[in-house]
């Protein structure tokens, strides 16, 4: 009996599949764990900027300020970043086993167009928010208390957006 590496790598003993069959054989595990990491990327993503909100009341260099730097620091590597990369392995092994599934074509169907429109703008807002947070260490925050607040829910709207996309497959030909 072979072990699984050797059937991932090979495909099973009567000459067929390997990688390809393997995973399109996993699609719904595959699914599931793309929307825990996607849950817990988006949770991490929408508490950031609340702590930013009060952190932008904190004084520069008072024991809150430090105690915000240390939770902002902590939820980016620990949740947030480790999140966002096990998200994209599962959502590109999602395309791989989909492309070999449906054809490469849908990914021009509008409604992938949208999720993947979506997931640059969640890319990006990610780096804002790091980016945010190295100026709130560094003591050169410039954004206000409302701005986090009125930014807040951005990537749940978006989020929104590519559910629906997806689920509907909107404009699908």
């Amino acid at each position: 009996m072979r072990g699984l590496l050797a059937e991932m790598r090979e495909g099973p003993e009567d000459g067929s599949g390997g990688v390809s069959d393997f995973l399109i054989g996993q699609y719904d595990l595959l699914r599931g764990l793309h929307i825990i990491g996607v849950i817990a990327w988006m949770a991490g993503m929408l508490y950031l900027p609340r702590l930013y909100v009060y952190h932008a009341r904190a004084t520069p260099g008072s024991e809150m300020d430090e105690t915000f730097k240390v939770m902002e620091l902590k939820l980016l590597r620990i949740i947030i970043n480790p999140a966002m990369i096990f998200t994209l392995v599962m959502g590109l092994a999602l395309i791989w086993v989909d492309g070999h599934i449906r054809g490469w074509s849908f990914l021009a169907q509008p409604w992938m167009l949208t999720k993947l429109a979506g997931v640059v703008f969640l890319f990006g807002w990610h780096g804002f928010l790091s980016k945010a947070r190295r100026a709130f260490a560094e003591g050169r925050n410039t954004r206000s208390e409302k701005f986090w607040r009125a930014t807040n829910e951005l990537p749940f709207i978006v989020a929104i957006i590519m559910v629906l996309a997806v689920t509907t497959e909107f404009g699908r030909r």
